[in-house]
C-alpha cells in the first residue's frame, strides 16, 4: 500500500507538468468532460514577448525624435543636459525640461565628442546586448510555425495525425449502441439458429466450457449481396450485449508497406482489452484473397496484411472471449488458410429468402408504414421471387413514397405493384412516345409472350402485361408470378420456358410477316437455355449424358468466365446443330400454339393497345371463352381429314 501511495504523486505531477506544456491528454473534470480552457506555458511566453515590446511605449517618458541638425543646434545653444550615445541612436534630456527627452539618429560625426566636451555636456556610451534579439529572431518564427502545426493537427481530429496510419479504423459500437436483435432479422431462420450458440457463449461462456467444448474462433457469413449478413452480425452483438468492432476489409490495406499489418495488430489489441466482444470484418474478400493470385508478385502489402491476420487468428485463445465474424459474397477466392479449422471454423450460408421469409421481411419493414386493408403481403412476397432483404425494403419504401406523392392516406396494392415494376423493369418513361407502328408491334409481341405462357403446362401464370416503356430499353414486359419457389428444373419446364421466350418473336411473324429487333434479349436468353441443356445438363439424346462445358463463376455474383472448350471441333459442330434443333422445334411448337389462338391474340392486342396494362385474370377469361371455339374447329378439321 505504501508503494502504491508513493507512486501516485509523481504520476500526477508529471501529468500536470505535461499539461502545462500542452503535451498529452488534457485532464477531465468530475463529470468526465474535458475542461473548457487549457493553460499552456506557451501562452506565458507569448505574453512576455509582447510585454517586452509594448513596455517602452506605455511606461517610458515622452520622447521627441528630432533631426540631427536640430540636435546640433541644441548643442551649440547649450540646451542639452545629459546624453547617452548608442551605436545607432543618441538620446538625452533638455536643460530646464526634465519630462522631455529627445532622440536622434546618430550620423558619422568625428567632432561630436570634442564639441560635447567643449560644451561641458555630460555624456556616456551605451552597450547593446544583441544575444536576446538574435535568439528571439530564431525562436519566435519557430514558435509560430509550431503553434500553426499543432492547431492544424487538432483540427484534423483524432486518428488523423501523422503517426496514426497504423491505428485501426474500426468503428466501435458499445453495448447500448447496437440496437439490433434477432427480432429485426427475418427470412434467414437457419442462419440465426447457427449463431444462437455464439450468443450463448458470449453471454454465458461457462455453459459451453462446462463439458469441455469450445466455441468456434471465427464465423464466416457467405451469401448474395443484400441478404443481411452485416445486419445478422450486429444482431449477434445486440443479443449478447457486447461491444461490436466493425471494419471493412479494404480499410486495412494502404499504399504504405506494413500499415495494414499494424492496423490488424492494433485492432486485435483493442478487442482483447474489450473482451468479450465481436470483431466484424465486412467484405473479407478484399483482404483475404488467395495468395499467389496477384500477377504483379506475391509480396505486396495486401498479402502481408493477410499474413498478419492469419497469425492473430491462430494465436487467439478461446477463453479471451473475442469472436471474429466476417462476411463475403465471394468465398471461392478466399485463401484456404483462412477457412481451415481453428480460424474460420464455421461457414453460415445467408441465402435468398423463400416466400415465407420474404413475407416476414416485408412485415418487419412495413411496421411503420400505414398499409391499406387490401394489401396482402403474402401476395407481394409471391410476386418477388429471388428478391433479397434489401430489395424488399426498397419496395416497401418506394410504395410508401408513391402513395405520399399521390396524397393518399394509406399505401394501396397498386402502389406496391408500381414499386415492383420500378425495381424489376425500371422507371416509367412517360415522355417516350412510340409511333403507331412500333406500338402495334410491341402490343402483339407482349401478347404472344402472355398467350404462350398461359398455354403451356409448366410455365408460371401471367400476372401483368404492359406496353408502357420502362428502364433503358424495355418497350413492354410480361410479368409472371410463380406459384412456389423452385430449386430444380426439369427438361419439360426448360422447354416451356424456352417457348415463352420465343412467343413474342413468333407473334410478330404471324401478324406482320416481318421481324423486328425487339426480340434480341429474348433470343439471347433462349440460346443460353438451349446451350445449357445441351452442354451442361445432358438433356440431349444425340450427345448423351456428357457435360461439355465447365462454367466457372462466382457462387453469388453473376459475373463469370469460361475457361474454353475442352472438346473437338467436330463435337462443337454437333453441339451447335443440337442447339439449333432445340430452338427450331420450340419455334414450330409456338407457331402452332399461336395459330390456334389467333383470335385471342388479336383480341388481347386490341385490349392491350387500349388500356396499355392489363392483369393476367383478364387474359385467362379470354382464353377460357375461346376454348369451345377451338374444340369445335379442331373437331371439324378431324372430320374433314
Amino acid at each position: 500500500m505504501a508503494s502504491e501511495s508513493n507512486n501516485k504523486p509523481p504520476r500526477m505531477f508529471k501529468d500536470k507538468l505535461l499539461s502545462l506544456f500542452g503535451i498529452g491528454k488534457p485532464q477531465k473534470d468530475e463529470k468526465g468532460l474535458p475542461p473548457k480552457a487549457h493553460f499552456s506555458i506557451w501562452y506565458f511566453v507569448l505574453a512576455m514577448i509582447f510585454f517586452s515590446y509594448l513596455q517602452p511605449l506605455f511606461f517610458s517618458a515622452k520622447v521627441e525624435t528630432i533631426p540631427y541638425s536640430k540636435f546640433k543646434q541644441y548643442l551649440s545653444d547649450g540646451k542639452l543636459d545629459e546624453l547617452t550615445i548608442g551605436p545607432d541612436h543618441i538620446t538625452g534630456t533638455l536643460r530646464g525640461v526634465p519630462d522631455q527627452d529627445i532622440s536622434t539618429i546618430r550620423v558619422d560625426d568625428p567632432n561630436l565628442v570634442k564639441e560635447l566636451s567643449d560644451s561641458k555636456v555630460n555624456f556616456s556610451g551605451q552597450y547593446q546586448n544583441k544575444f536576446f534579439g538574435a535568439v528571439l529572431s530564431w525562436v519566435l518564427p519557430l514558435t509560430i510555425f509550431f503553434l500553426i502545426w499543432r492547431f492544424a493537427m487538432r483540427k484534423m481530429g483524432p486518428g488523423m495525425g501523422v503517426m496514426s496510419f497504423s491505428k485501426s479504423k474500426a468503428k466501435i459500437f458499445a453495448e447500448s449502441d447496437t440496437n439490433v436483435t434477432f427480432e429485426d432479422v427475418a427470412g434467414i431462420d437457419e442462419a440465426k439458429e447457427e449463431l444462437e450458440e455464439v450468443v450463448e457463449f458470449l453471454s454465458t461462456p461457462e455453459k459451453s466450457q462446462k463439458l469441455g467444448g469450445r466455441i468456434p474462433k471465427g464465423v464466416l457469413l457467405v451469401g448474395p449481396p443484400g441478404t443481411g449478413k452485416t445486419l445478422l452480425a450486429r444482431a449477434v452483438a445486440g443479443e449478447a450485449q457486447v461491444p461490436f468492432f466493425s471494419i471493412s476489409g479494404s480499410e486495412f490495406v494502404e499504399m504504405f508497406v506494413g500499415v495494414g499489418a499494424a492496423r490488424v495488430r492494433d485492432l486485435f489489441s483493442q478487442a482483447a482489452a474489450q473482451a468479450p466482444c465481436i470483431i466484424f470484418i465486412d467484405e473479407l474478400d478484399a483482404l483475404g484473397k488467395a495468395r499467389g493470385m496477384n500477377a504483379m508478385g506475391g509480396h505486396d502489402e495486401r498479402e502481408q496484411t493477410l499474413n498478419q491476420l492469419l497469425v492473430e487468428m491462430d494465436g487467439f485463445e478461446t477463453n479471451k472471449g473475442v469472436i471474429i465474424m466476417a462476411a463475403t459474397n465471394r468465398p471461392e477466392i478466399l485463401d484456404p488458410a483462412l477457412l481451415r479449422p481453428g480460424r474460420f471454423d464455421r461457414q453460415v450460408l445467408v441465402d435468398r429468402p423463400d416466400i415465407n421469409g420474404r413475407k416476414a421481411i416485408l412485415e418487419i419493414h412495413s411496421q411503420n408504414v400505414r398499409l391499406g386493408p387490401e394489401v396482402d403481403l403474402g401476395k407481394i412476397a409471391g410476386l418477388t421471387p429471388g428478391f433479397v432483404g434489401a430489395d424488399l425494403a426498397n419496395i416497401v419504401n418506394e410504395a410508401a413514397l408513391l402513395a405520399a406523392r399521390n396524397d393518399k392516406e394509406m399505401v394501396e396494392p397498386t402502389d406496391f405493384d408500381e414499386a415492383i415494376d420500378r425495381v424489376v423493369a425500371g422507371l416509367q418513361k412517360k415522355n417516350r412516345v412510340m409511333n403507331a407502328q412500333e406500338k402495334e408491334i410491341v402490343t402483339y409481341h407482349e401478347s404472344g409472350h402472355a398467350i404462350v405462357a398461359e398455354s403451356v403446362e409448366h410455365a408460371d401464370p401471367v400476372h401483368k402485361i404492359s406496353i408502357i416503356p420502362r428502364g433503358v430499353a424495355a418497350l413492354g414486359y410480361t410479368q409472371q408470378q410463380p406459384t412456389e419457389d423452385r430449386y430444380l428444373m426439369t427438361r419439360s419446364e426448360l422447354l416451356d420456358r424456352l417457348a415463352v421466350l420465343l412467343g413474342g418473336r413468333v407473334a410478330e411473324e404471324l401478324v406482320f410477316h416481318e421481324i423486328s429487333t425487339g426480340a434480341q434479349n429474348d433470343l439471347q436468353r433462349a440460346s443460353d437455355i438451349a446451350r445449357s441443356m445441351v452442354t451442361q445438363y445432358g438433356m440431349s439424346d444425340r450427345l448423351g449424358l456428357v457435360s461439355y462445358e465447365h462454367q466457372r463463376q462466382a457462387m453469388f455474383l453473376p459475373e463469370g468466365f469460361s475457361p474454353g472448350k475442352n472438346y473437338s471441333e467436330a463435337k462443337a459442330a454437333e453441339i451447335d446443330e443440337e442447339i439449333a434443333r432445340l430452338v427450331e422445334e420450340t419455334h414450330q411448337r409456338v407457331q402452332k400454339i399461336l395459330s390456334e389462338r389467333r383470335t385471342v391474340l388479336n383480341e388481347l392486342a386490341a385490349l392491350l393497345s387500349e388500356k396499355e396494362s392489363i392483369h393476367g385474370d383478364e387474359l385467362r377469361k379470354m382464353l377460357a371463352a375461346a376454348k369451345p371455339a377451338e374444340k369445335a374447329s379442331s373437331s371439324e378439321r378431324l372430320s374433314r381429314e
